[in-house]
């Protein structure tokens, strides 16, 4: 990971809020990135999104045919994948530039495995592959597998009332039928068989452990939701230097707005059946400024694709 972790912990453990409950399946994390010449390293974070593109906009396949084509070459093809035609529709609000970030610190900071690139099956309207942001697998010890269906979200601030639309998402995300659907979209659509990583009898044990004829109670104990809320941030955009005293600030707020984000969503979503088997992790992410950051992908995207 190019980026700081500044907290990665279970929320029991950080001490936050003994009144909640069920708290020992969820996580926060926060990621920081630094500065340089007195301004927040605008550069590295859009390195960060390019070198992390292809795993959410090219199928296994396509990427495997690129490898010997060099870096340019996969750069166009992902760059094609993007929804560029929709405009303000697709990148008012940064949506693929969250979902790549998503993608980019499940590989790094999660050792996943992106086994449906959602952006590329995305990028066909007729396409049923919606859904969840990201999905991906992580191989276990023991021949055993957990899955991860991700939310992210690109906000210009997060609080509370951002917060409640996200708990409404991650609502919808564990409900039966998506999970379902999910399940259908990783037997069905991805790439699975091509994945070295997974051995043979690994893949015949997802492929049997997400059919539909399985209950769905089965899989949520190896289910987890990462939710990435990259945010502008006031603190980030006020200060010049990468310092204790900004990442102690930064880590104050996250720890403020996981207890919030996580009270919110026990309250909404504890009638949800096995809820408390389900592990959830709440990534934070700031920013300095979200309009100049979906600006310059948008230039990088439209000079690869031209």
């Amino acid at each position: 990971m190019k980026f700081e972790i500044i907290v990665n912990d279970l929320f029991d453990s950080l001490n936050l809020d003994d009144t909640l409950s069920p708290t020992d399946n969820k996580w926060v994390v926060g990621i920081l990135n630094d500065f340089e010449n007195g301004e927040w390293r605008y550069d590295k974070f859009q390195k960060f999104v390019w070198d992390n593109i292809k795993e959410t906009a090219l199928s296994l396949s396509e990427r495997k045919a690129l490898i010997n084509q060099g870096e340019g070459s996969t750069l166009i093809e992902s760059a094609k994948k993007l929804r560029l035609v929709e405009g303000k529709k697709a990148f008012g609000k940064g949506s693929e530039v969250a979902e790549i970030v998503l993608y980019g610190i499940m590989k790094h900071h999660y050792s996943a495995l992106p086994i449906v690139p959602k952006i590329y099956y995305k990028q066909n309207t007729n396409d049923e592959a919606k859904g969840s942001d990201s999905v991906h697998i992580v191989v276990e010890p023991n021949e055993s597998f957990s899955l991860w269906f991700g939310e992210s979200k690109f906000y210009n601030s997060i609080e509370n009332a951002r917060l409640d639309k996200v708990v409404q998402s991650v609502k919808e995300s564990i409900g039966l039928d998506k999970i379902k659907k999910e399940n259908s979209i990783i037997t069905n659509l991805s790439d699975i068989n091509d994945f070295d990583e997974i051995s043979p009898e690994l893949k015949i044990k997802i492929k049997e452990s997400l059919s539909q004829d399985e209950s769905v109670d089965k899989i949520k104990p190896i289910l987890n939701i990462p939710i990435l809320l990259l945010y502008e941030c006031n603190q980030t955009k006020g200060v010049i230097e990468y310092s204790e005293e900004y990442k102690q600030d930064i880590l104050n707020y996250h720890k403020d707005r996981a207890t919030e984000y996580f009270k919110k969503q026990i309250s909404e979503c504890s009638d949800v059946h096995l809820y408390e088997k389900i592990k959830f992790h709440i990534i934070l992410f700031p920013v300095a400024e979200k309009k100049k950051i979906v600006e310059k992908f948008i230039q990088i995207a439209k000079a690869h694709r031209d």
